[in-house]
């Protein structure tokens, strides 16, 4: 949920019915708004001409349909007088009352008849036909048509913004009051993910005891919550109480009782791994459980005697004029006779070659190859090497639009089609995205993993490759040595040394890593600009906006992305009076910037030439063709795919002249500048770096000093995460 989403209101009838999909409720509609015909769209179901409702949402643009109101709750206006009560009722909004039954009903009650549906339902119990089980029954469902307005004013009072009250309606309807008066930390679940500070400053307003069950029940699942944000899929039973606890400010004996009922309604899970307990969130323990099963079934498959591809592999190399290493071949050979197999390798190892050879032989056998990769930059960039098609794990996997983008249609029941399956960039890959990918792979399936364990660890919860590399049964090859070519380029040899942790070397300028020493960060800055502005255009030709890209340790900072992105976008696209812009909160968007998508959003509709789809990810960069202050919406080109930006997407959206480290894995630009803050020790870590150096092909330009470059290299705290892949996957081997 976005924290600063407003919600609007528009209240009036609706006059005509445009379309409506009665698999989910999306609905087309012209309402008259104090004479203005307005139309609106949503999920409301089956909503009817001439009913009054009262709307809550935003005004969007839609490039085909032009100014619409996209409704994100509403209610029905409740009838004034008797006989609008009578057709109200009678028009089928409550199921199972028609027009004779609400007529007996308003002959009953007259004008005090919503009162009594409301307030006293078991009195309809008084009119044939109605039984006391249907007379309430039918006072639940009017409760819920009516209560939005009452939902909308408790949650005003304790500075609840609207975007949780309209998650907390659809999830609880008409007893949303009543649930969350009762426990409002009900409000950090069920999809509606309210920060739970602001559940317990609310519940605190109620008067809901600090040492509540309810609240160490949720600040538990909270504190484990914030842990899988960390990138851990469990923690350790003693360090949760404990944290748990201190943030609570209740005794570690109120989370160790916490922690059974949680177990007990299934919300967590507890295991015994490493001589030690952990405890997970069910889904996270769900997913390395099926990780482990399934990769362990696939395993067992391979056949106890292997092929020799030697004779084959001789003839791609005779016919490429490749000469094959001994590891190589063996990599190639690995991946042609078993059902799972992880390729790593750092850069200039040949894992590309390696591949590329896999691919030849799998075309030779007639075999059905998908290739993929985690972001679609990464994919691209995997097309580029091996001249076959790929795609992103999440287009492989087909989302589902239906369900929110939070499923997909590929699972064991609808499995992908086809012999070979290769995902490149595996580092990439969190825990809960295996998953959905192994669920959707056929037993038979060869999966081939490739990736560079050495790179940072996946964004979401997880370390897969790194876990089933230190496991110890997932067959791999790791490609170590650099081949002759790659050796000339200071980058390959420098990532290289800095992964075995030796400094690397700064004063070589006569190659493609450059050192330039600042002792400032205003100075470092200053040099940023210099450098993309007109110093590498003018050296070597590259293009400011395409080929050069600003590598950052943090968002925060005088060399963090959001100053420095200020500073480039003044000097690499300056205001014109043929530029058009857009302020977006404190966001300048002008004709020409540089973009990156920060979510994944699968809704976005895209076109490229005829073709059309949906969905724009998590590091996705594109340009502003348009920036359009009129109608407040931006047209971003996404590498080809022109989408259109309402105000509301447009918070999923931040200038990419300089990203973070972070955002950058998966890609490479052709010229990297990594500017080092002096401080940021937290950040300043040895495969921080190394991935940042990594993501440079022809140009990389360090600034900085030389004790920061030490720190960072010297600095071998990989980022610990904790995760019980590793001995799940070994209890099958048992």
């Amino acid at each position: 949920m976005e924290n600063n989403a407003e919600l609007l209101s528009v209240s009036g009838t609706v006059e005509d019915v445009i379309f409506y999909n009665e698999e989910n409720g999306y609905i087309v509609l012209d309402m008259d708004v104090e004479g203005t015909l307005l139309t609106a769209v949503g999920n409301m179901g089956d909503v009817r001409e001439g009913e009054k409702l009262t709307l809550y949402g935003d005004y969007v643009n839609s490039q085909k349909y032009g100014r619409q109101f996209r409704v994100d709750i509403f209610e029905r206006a409740m009838p004034e007088d008797v006989n609008a009560i009578r057709k109200y009722l009678g028009s089928g909004v409550i199921a199972g009352i028609g027009p004779a039954m609400a007529k007996r009903i308003v002959q009953a009650f007259g004008g005090d008849t919503l009162k009594v549906l409301e307030d006293k339902p078991e009195q309809l119990s008084a009119i044939k036909g109605i039984s006391p089980e249907r007379a309430q029954s039918i006072g639940r469902e009017f409760r819920s048509i009516s209560g939005l307005r009452k939902a909308m004013t408790f949650f005003s009072a304790y500075g609840i913004q609207p975007v949780y009250i309209a998650a907390a309606w659809k999830t609880y309807e008409g007893r949303t009051v009543e649930i969350v008066r009762e426990n409002p930390y009900c409000l950090c679940e069920n999809g509606i993910d309210l920060p739970f500070a602001d559940a317990d400053r609310m519940a605190m307003a109620l008067g809901i005891p600090r040492d509540s069950e309810e609240r160490i029940y949720a600040g538990t699942l909270w504190v484990l919550r914030h842990n899988a944000d960390n990138g851990n899929t469990c923690m350790r039973e003693a360090e949760l109480t404990e944290k748990a606890s201190q943030a609570l400010l209740v005794s570690e004996r109120a989370c160790w009782e916490i922690l059974a009922l949680a177990e007990g309604r299934g919300d967590i899970v507890r295991d015994d791994k490493y001589d030690d307990k952990f405890v997970f969130l069910t889904e996270y323990y769900n997913a390395e459980m099926f990780i482990a099963e399934k990769l362990a079934e696939m395993i067992k498959r391979d056949d106890i005697s292997s092929s020799d591809y030697s004779e084959e592999i001789d003839a791609i190399a005779w016919t490429q004029g490749i000469e094959y290493a001994e590891r190589q071949r063996e990599a190639i050979n690995g991946c042609m006779n078993n059902h799972v197999f992880i390729l790593t390798g750092g850069p200039g190892t040949g894992k590309t070659t390696t591949l590329n050879a896999v691919i030849a032989l799998c075309r030779q056998r007639g075999l059905k190859l998908k290739l993929a990769a985690p972001t679609g930059r990464a994919a691209k960039r995997m097309a580029d090497l091996t001249g076959a098609p790929a795609q992103t794990i999440h287009r492989l996997l087909e989302v589902d639009f239906a369900s929110g983008g939070h499923s997909f249609r590929r699972c064991a029941d609808n499995p992908i089609s086809c012999d070979v399956l290769i995902i490149d960039e595996m580092s990439m890959v969190d825990t809960l995205l295996m998953a959905s990918l192994l669920k959707a792979v056929k037993s038979r399936t060869r999966l081939i993993m490739v990736g560079d364990s050495s790179q940072l660890p996946s964004v979401g919860a997880g370390n897969i490759l790194r876990d089933l590399i230190d496991g110890g049964r997932v067959p791999k090859v790791e490609l170590k040595e650099i081949f002759r070519q790659a050796a000339q380029s200071l980058i390959v040899t420098n990532a290289h040394r800095i992964v075995r942790g030796e400094m690397p070397v700064l004063n070589d300028r006569k190659s493609d890593f450059f050192f330039m020493p600042s002792d400032s960060e205003e100075n470092t800055l200053r040099l940023v600009i210099e450098l993309c502005r007109t110093r590498l255009p003018k050296t070597y030709g590259f293009d400011p906006m395409d080929d050069i890209q600003v590598l950052c340790l943090s968002k925060m900072g005088t060399v963090g992305t959001q100053s420095v992105n200020k500073e480039l976008q003044l000097a690499l696209n300056p205001p014109s009076k043929n530029k058009r812009e857009l302020k977006y909160i404190k966001t300048l968007f002008r004709d020409g910037d540089k973009v990156m998508q920060t979510k994944n959003d699968y809704d976005v509709e895209w076109r490229r030439g005829d073709e059309k789809s949906h969905g724009i990810f998590n590091g996705d960069i594109g340009r502003i063709k348009s920036a359009d202050r009129v109608n407040d919406m931006c047209e971003i080109d996404f590498d080809g795919r022109t989408a259109a930006y309402d105000s509301e997407m447009l918070r999923r959206i931040e200038h990419a002249y300089a990203v973070t480290v972070h955002k950058s894995q998966g890609s490479e630009y052709p010229a990297v500048i990594i500017p080092l803050p002096n401080g940021m020790d937290r950040l300043s870590y040895r495969n921080l770096l190394y991935t940042a150096v990594t993501r440079a092909k022809k140009i990389l330009i360090l600034i900085g000093t030389p004790n920061k470059v030490y720190g960072m290299v010297s600095n071998d705290r990989r980022t610990r995460r904790y995760s019980c892949l590793k001995p799940m996957l070994e209890d099958h081997f048992v």
